[in-house]
């Protein structure tokens, strides 16, 4: 799909490499990358232009304070596309990784592509590769669709995402493969009181047919910035593989909003350190002046057709004594653990359902919640 057949501008990069410092599209273009054309980020720090934290967080979340524009930026576009022949986008990431872990950024580090306060944005065809930290981010956009695209950062690189929606809603993501350090897809919608206030969600996003990898992290996580809240999103069809967890809920005390309404179905998953996570307890503060009172609520969880091999534990899930997790259903989960692994499930301040899992899961997740409220009191 192109926009340049409808009055639109088409930029063409044809192949070679490009060096370029950040630099912002408009609406009603095409950015198209030929096969054999490399996009390389400077790693000139001077090249990249430096602007506000983000009004949902309130800071970076590298370390206080302002950010280093993305690479390809789109602020309050409409009818985007940024596709390809299977060009790349090469971030040079090593030298912020670098940075960050010797605590020598200025600035909190840039993403490769970031869309934000746009609509209707298509990224297709590309591959992304040493992102400094996200790879593709879209925040406070609406009709985001991602499909065929690689993102591969090395499993050393520190806090690297592959995908990330934050306070976006009807976003698909399809047909692409992740491989990054922490997080391959992140779901999130801002931190503590800054999310609160600001109260846009995350919502109607639908993931499937994906191949996920995040080495330190989850292939699939959502949080532990949820003060929006995330609710309605489908995943059908992941394969996880080589992730420290698989499938994450993360959150904590003073987060406040929500995580509910999530189905995840038909994953496949291969030598996974904790197949499912849930963690009320996950996750700093962007500053004191969080409310310690509001609770986050996690409700609603439907997990279905999940096998794996080789897996470490099946599941960690940790509630919050005020507000426990609700609602958490497992039905058809099938997961061969790996040699050694002693404790299967591991759960508190969580209730909900369970049928054919195996092994056999914690007693919360075969009580409904009258039951729970009993067994609490």
């Amino acid at each position: 799909m192109s926009f340049a057949d409808k009055g639109g501008a088409q930029l063409y990069v044809p192949p070679g490499h490009w060096l370029t410092g950040s630099f912002s599209l408009t609406s009603h273009l095409t950015l198209f990358l030929e096969n054999g054309a490399v996009i390389v980020a400077s790693q000139d720090p001077s090249h990249w232009e430096v602007v506000d934290p983000l009004p949902s967080y309130g800071r970076g979340i590298d370390l206080p304070g302002k950010r280093y524009k993305s690479l390809i930026n789109g602020n309050k576009l409409h009818d985007v596309v940024v596709t390809g022949d299977n060009g790349t986008i090469d971030g040079q990431g090593l030298v912020w990784w670098d940075r960050f872990t010797s605590h020598s950024l200025k600035y909190n580090r840039p993403h490769l592509i970031e869309f934000l306060s746009s609509e209707n944005v298509i990224v297709s065809n590309l591959t992304f590769l040493n992102a400094p930290a996200y790879s593709i981010y879209s925040i406070y956009s609406s009709h985001v669709y991602i499909h065929k695209i690689l993102a591969h950062s090395s499993p050393k690189s520190p806090y690297t995402i592959g995908i990330v929606p934050d306070s976006s809603d009807y976003v698909c993501i399809q047909n692409s493969t992740i491989n990054v350090g922490y997080d391959a897809i992140s779901l999130k919608s801002g931190w503590d009181e800054y999310g609160i206030a600001y109260s846009r969600p995350t919502e109607n996003v639908h993931i499937r047919n994906v191949y996920l990898r995040g080495a330190s992290g989850s292939s699939i996580s959502f949080g532990s910035e949820m003060s929006g809240g995330i609710s309605d999103v489908v995943v059908d069809n992941a394969h996880i593989h080589y992730s420290l967890t698989g499938i994450a809920f993360r959150t904590t005390k003073g987060r406040g909003g929500y995580i509910k309404e999530i189905d995840i179905s038909n994953i496949d998953m291969l030598r996974i350190g904790t197949a499912i996570v849930a963690n009320g307890s996950f996750g700093s503060h962007p500053d004191d002046k969080y409310d310690v009172n509001a609770l986050p609520l996690v409700s609603h969880i439907r997990l279905s057709n999940i096998s794996g091999e080789n897996i470490g534990i099946a599941g960690k899930l940790f509630g919050i004594k005020e507000s426990p997790f609700s609602s958490v259903t497992l039905s058809n989960v099938s997961l061969s653990m790996s040699s050694g692994s002693s404790v299967s499930w591991q759960c508190s301040y969580v209730y909900g359902s369970s049928e054919s899992v195996i092994p056999e899961p914690c007693p919360e997740l075969k009580r409904d919640a009258d039951a729970y409220g009993r067994a609490a009191v």
